[in-house]
C-alpha cells in the first residue's frame, strides 16, 4: 500500500484525552512526541485549542488549551519533520485565542463541525489560513446526518479554500461501503481537495474502514497508540503503520513507548473493546451513554445496558 502522498497523523494525546480530560504529564506527552519523530510520523495532534472561557482549568489537563508555552515546554520549538497540530472545536474557541501561526510551535488547525455548523467551521478554517496555518475541516457525526443536508454541507465546504477534509466515523457505526460511499460522494463534492479518514472502534472496523479509504485514495490518515482514543478508541497507528509498508515510517519506536506508556494506562483508562461501546456503535449512537454506564456500578451488566438503549430491540 506504498503511496508517497500519504501522510499519518498520530492523535492520541488529543481523542485519548477525551478519557482523562487530558491530564497527562509532560512525560507522556513528549515520550509520544518524541516515538512520533522516531517513526517518521508526519502530525502529531497534541491536543485541543480551546479558550478558557469554555473550559477551566481545573477541571481538565494543558492539552485541552495547547498554551504554546505548555508546548515549548514539553517540546520545544520542533524545529523537526514532524509537525504538530492541535483541533479547535467550533463554539468552544475564540479566534482571537489562535496566535499567528509565526509566533506558535502549532502548524495545522484542525476545525471541528456539525452540518449544521459548517458555515462557522468555514469563518474559522479560513482566518486560521489567514495566520498562517495548514488546516483541515473535520465534519462529525456524518452517520447522523441525512443525504440532503449532507449534500448542501458538502457544497458549502466546496466552495472554501480550506484544502483538507475528513471523513470522521464518530460513533465507529460504519461498514466499509459506507466509507466508500462517502469518499466518493466527498471527492464529487470538491475534486481539487485531499481527502482525510479518522475512524473509530466501536464495531471493530476503525482498521478496514482506513484501508477502504486508502484503496479509495484517502490520504490523511488518524491513528492513535494502542488505538487510545473515546470510548472503543480509533485505527491503532502501530497496525497502520506495519501495514502501509512505508520505509519513511519505523514501527519499533511505537512499540517502545506503548510498551513504556500506553498499555501502563490501560489499568485505569477503559478504552478500547468493550460491549457498551459495541451496542452504542451497532445502534449509531454517541457513546457517552457507554461511558457513563461503565463508570456506574452497573457497569458490567451489558444486557441491562443494552436494554437500556431506545431501539435496543434492532439487536435482538
Amino acid at each position: 500500500m506504498y503511496r508517497k502522498e500519504i501522510k499519518v497523523m498520530d492523535c492520541t494525546v488529543r481523542d485519548g484525552g477525551l478519557m482523562n480530560k487530558w491530564q497527562f504529564s509532560d512525560e507522556f506527552v513528549r515520550a509520544v512526541y518524541k516515538a512520533c519523530l522516531e517513526a517518521g510520523i508526519d502530525y502529531m495532534e497534541i491536543g485541543y485549542k480551546s479558550s478558557e472561557s469554555a473550559f477551566s482549568r481545573d477541571e481538565v489537563g494543558p492539552w485541552k488549551f495547547c498554551d504554546d508555552k505548555d508546548l515549548r515546554r514539553v517540546i520545544g520549538d520542533n524545529n523537526t519533520p514532524l509537525k504538530i497540530s492541535a483541533m479547535a472545536d467550533i463554539g468552544r474557541i475564540d479566534p482571537q485565542d489562535i496566535p499567528p501561526a509565526k509566533d506558535s510551535v502549532i502548524d495545522m488547525i484542525r476545525v471541528a463541525c456539525y452540518s449544521h455548523q459548517v458555515d462557522k467551521a468555514v469563518a474559522l478554517a479560513e482566518y486560521c489560513i489567514d495566520q498562517g496555518y495548514e488546516t483541515c475541516i473535520n465534519l462529525m457525526a456524518v452517520s447522523k446526518v441525512n443525504e440532503m443536508d449532507l449534500d448542501q454541507a458538502l457544497e458549502d465546504i466546496g466552495k472554501c479554500r480550506v484544502p483538507t477534509v475528513y471523513i470522521v466515523d464518530s460513533f465507529g457505526s460504519m461498514y466499509s461501503e459506507n466509507i466508500q460511499h462517502l469518499v466518493q460522494k466527498y471527492r464529487k463534492a470538491f475534486p481539487d481537495k485531499t481527502l482525510g479518514i479518522h475512524a473509530h472502534n466501536n464495531m471493530q472496523m476503525a482498521m478496514a474502514n482506513t484501508v477502504t479509504a486508502i484503496i479509495e485514495d484517502v490520504n490523511m490518515l488518524d491513528a492513535t497508540l494502542l488505538g487510545m482514543g473515546r470510548g472503543a478508541g480509533n485505527c491503532p497507528v502501530e497496525i497502520l503503520i506495519a501495514f502501509l509498508k512505508n520505509p519513511k515510517y519505523r514501527l519499533l519506536p511505537l512499540i517502545d513507548v506503548i510498551q513504556e506508556h500506553i498499555h501502563p494506562l490501560q489499568k485505569d483508562i477503559k478504552w478500547g473493546y468493550h460491549i457498551p461501546y459495541l451496542i452504542t456503535g451497532a445502534l449509531n449512537e454517541h457513546p457517552r451513554s457507554a461511558l457513563k454506564w461503565m463508570d456506574s456500578e452497573q457497569g458490567e451488566d451489558f444486557v441491562a445496558f443494552m436494554k437500556s438503549m431506545h431501539d435496543y430491540e434492532l439487536l435482538e
